[in-house]
């Protein structure tokens, strides 16, 4: 079993969401943490909060499309700490739309999903993440250390209507921890380095808690807990699959019970 104090944590997407709160977890236990976002005013201030609070933290402006960007951010967690142990790439975004919308009156198409919606959303939720990993994961092996990659999938990797680039990247994040297992298995660094993906359902982040009221409570009729995920639950599960080093290679859900019907 892996400890968290003293571990070092690099979290994308740290000023607000998921990433927020799991280094707000992640720092009370006494583990450290490299914070990265794009919102420069919203980072600051959430790093100069944890430090207040005792944190061991360093944050960086970072734009996880480009490559520049995420190997600056390996290299600054490892000039400040040593090492990477875990490495959570948490930013992302949204641009709903349907693939298609039929007019109801003509039956013909009036609409459909630009390339740039689509584009945007790959750039970040795939690209991205495969940037921040591969460089973090090069530090990683390079200074010897052991922990945890831990994607961020979704319940929407089964395809939620409306979100054919954003499931399309869920999708993606849930098949990777495959992949990177098998090869580190191959070059026998499995043992020390794993990678895994949790899969949250709908989750009470600000923005969904702002969410209009009447589809908020549309959705909370298809989860059996009744009520959405609390941030601080994937927070604390994060840090179990840390933990214990006998999950690898795996997708985690952890969404109330939820299951897609077939209108997604």
């Amino acid at each position: 079993m892996l400890e968290i104090r003293d571990s070092v944590a690099v979290i994308t997407g740290a000023a607000s969401g998921i990433g927020r709160e799991f280094a707000k977890y992640w720092t009370e236990r006494g583990g450290k943490a490299v914070l990265a976002d794009l919102t420069e005013e919203s980072l600051e201030e959430f790093k100069q909060e944890l430090q207040q609070n005792g944190a061991d933290v360093i944050s960086r402006i970072c734009d996880v499309t480009q490559e520049e960007d995420n190997e600056c951010l390996a290299l600054d967690a490892v000039e400040a700490f040593g090492k990477i142990n875990l490495v959570l790439p948490c930013a992302g975004i949204i641009k709903d739309g349907l693939f298609l919308s039929p007019d109801k009156e003509t039956g013909k198409v009036k609409k459909k999903m630009s390339l740039l919606d689509f584009q945007q959303v790959v750039d970040i939720n795939l690209n991205g993440v495969f940037l921040t990993v591969r460089e973090c994961a090069e530090q990683m092996v390079n200074t010897g250390s052991r922990g945890l990659i831990c994607l961020v999938s979704s319940t929407s990797a089964q395809g939620t209507a409306g979100q054919i680039n954003y499931s399309s990247t869920k999708a993606a994040m849930a098949t990777m921890p495959r992949v990177i297992t098998a090869e580190f298995f191959r070059k026998g660094l499995a043992e020390r380095l794993r990678c895994v993906a949790v899969a949250p359902g709908y989750v009470g982040t600000e923005m969904v808690r702002n969410m209009n009221q009447k589809a908020l409570d549309g959705i909370l009729e298809n989860v059996p807990i009744g009520r959405l995920v609390e941030p601080l639950e994937v927070a604390s599960f994060i840090g179990e699959l840390y933990r214990n080093e006998a999950l690898a290679g795996e997708v985690f859900p952890i969404h109330g019970g939820l299951r897609l019907g077939s209108k997604g």
